[in-house]
């Protein structure tokens, strides 16, 4: 229940007290998402139909819960800012403005979803034999949309005001209570992917309760209140969460790409490789999401540091969280080499799809290492405020190399090859991403700590 001292001395105490709760809370983000996944594929007579479906909604699902880090991740920056200047009523505001962007950008969210889900989910790769599935998987979990989307969101602010362990609870209360529902719905009432989905939405409702309480505890540094909406401010708050939001959504881009490339070039084998791929996205999500839980749970100490001016706090976080990265990307490389068979054999008894998905495994993980470089750079300058960089860093990433890489490959050699978009990908950035930090960052700290030397004097 206490609050971290985001401007302490003590930097690698302060970063390892953000960034340990919020990997063990990405972690198990993760772990209840392939719990999913690992319930549905063991479903007996339909299990790697069903998993195939699962995937095929995954790029759906991202993009739902994007918008929680579009308002989350883009606000938290400022709310810490706001603290390190000790502007605790323009705090107050950030979060109350918050709250409404969440409620409206989920009912956005759950509209266009139940509207448009059948052409939808064919776009993305389902066949006539998996959309049943599909469908019934993704229009209930939109339906708990306000649940997922505020959580999230909110928990941003949580750990925003230092309180990492608490925004660690609520991932855990949530998946603990997924982990025990999913075999209640799928297996004991027979529901299939529709017993998942409802598993997954109660989880969501419990984690809901929980950030309500805690923000309105009176102990609470900064208390969730109602108050008047400022549009203005919801803007800002958009701006700043645009790199976030885009990273997060670009991801169901690329499943999207992934999963059309496959069954367009899979021949009678389509769903089979969309099913391989679900399998190897999950092992990835294993490096990506805790890795994200370093690069973004550390933010808040670099946006209250860079609020108050400490620009020797940031350097020595910014060299902790790289380290952190690289450290943890290096074990998980080793951890591909000796695991990933018995970690496919957690969704598949196959043996074809289960050939293909450890071979699909170590392709993913060729570009793992270098990536650690990205997430340092990319969300670090987020939260110094800095997210056009972000933004143009990870467009640049997803949107043209990967893409790309995804579309091309196949069509020279074959469709394994769309395999290879994700290292070719991971590397090129990785690379502009750390040219980029290192010309800008020292012009970042220049500005802040000494605005008079940037400042043009006046005529």
């Amino acid at each position: 229940m206490k609050a971290i001292d985001l401007g302490s001395n003590r930097v690698l105490s302060t970063v390892l007290k953000l960034v340990i709760p919020a990997m063990i809370a990405q972690f198990i983000n993760v772990l209840y998402s392939i719990v999913d996944r690992i319930y549905v594929g063991n479903i007996e007579g339909i299990g790697d139909t069903a998993l195939a479906a699962v995937g095929v909604c995954a790029p759906l699902t991202t993009f739902i819960s994007s918008f929680a880090f579009l308002i989350g991740t883009g606000g938290a920056p400022l709310f810490a800012m706001a603290l390190g200047e000790k502007k605790e009523d323009s705090a107050q505001k950030i979060l109350t403005n918050a709250l409404y962007a969440l409620i409206a950008v989920a009912v956005i969210v759950t509209a266009f979803t139940f509207a448009f889900a059948k052409p939808l989910l064919m776009t993305f790769g389902a066949s006539e034999t998996t959309y049943p599935y599909a469908k019934s998987y993704l229009l209930i979990y939109a339906a708990g949309a306000l649940f997922s989307v505020t959580a999230v969101g909110l928990n941003q602010y949580i750990v925003a005001q230092g309180y990492s362990g608490i925004g660690m609870a609520t991932t855990l209360i949530g998946a603990a209570a997924n982990i025990a529902l999913d075999p209640v719905f799928i297996f004991v009432f027979h529901m299939n992917t529709a017993g998942a989905a409802i598993a997954t939405v109660l989880s969501q409702f419990l984690s809901f309760l929980f950030v309500l309480i805690f923000l309105r505890r009176k102990n609470t540094y900064i208390r969730l209140k109602l108050g008047k909406a400022d549009i203005r401010l919801i803007g800002r708050i958009v701006r700043f969460g645009i790199s976030p939001f885009l990273i997060i959504a670009t991801d169901s881009v690329i499943v999207i790409a992934t999963n059309s490339v496959l069954q367009a070039h899979g021949g009678a084998d389509g769903d089979t490789w969309i099913t391989v791929s679900t399998i190897v996205q999950a092992f990835f999500s294993l490096i990506s999401m805790p890795m994200a839980g370093i690069s973004t749970g550390s933010q808040p100490v670099l946006s209250y540091n860079y609020g108050a001016k400490n620009e020797s706090i940031i350097r020595r976080a910014e060299k902790y969280i790289l380290c952190m990265c690289l450290i943890f990307t290096t074990f998980m490389t080793v951890m591909s080499l000796l695991f990933a068979r018995p970690f496919v054999s957690l969704f598949t008894s196959t043996p074809d799809i289960a050939e293909k998905s450890v071979w699909g495994i170590h392709v993913f993980m060729i570009g793992v290492i270098p990536l650690s470089f990205q997430y340092a750079f990319v969300d670090g300058l987020t939260g110094l405020g800095q997210p056009q960089y972000a933004i143009v860093l990870s467009m640049v990433r997803k949107l043209v190399i990967f893409l790309a890489c995804t579309f091309l490959f196949p069509i020279f050699w074959g469709v394994q090859a769309a395999f290879y978009a994700q290292p070719v990908a991971d590397i090129s950035a990785s690379l502009l991403s750390a040219i980029v930090f290192l010309c800008v960052f020292p012009k970042i700290m220049r500005r802040r700590m000494h605005p008079s030397v940037t400042s043009v004097p006046a005529k």
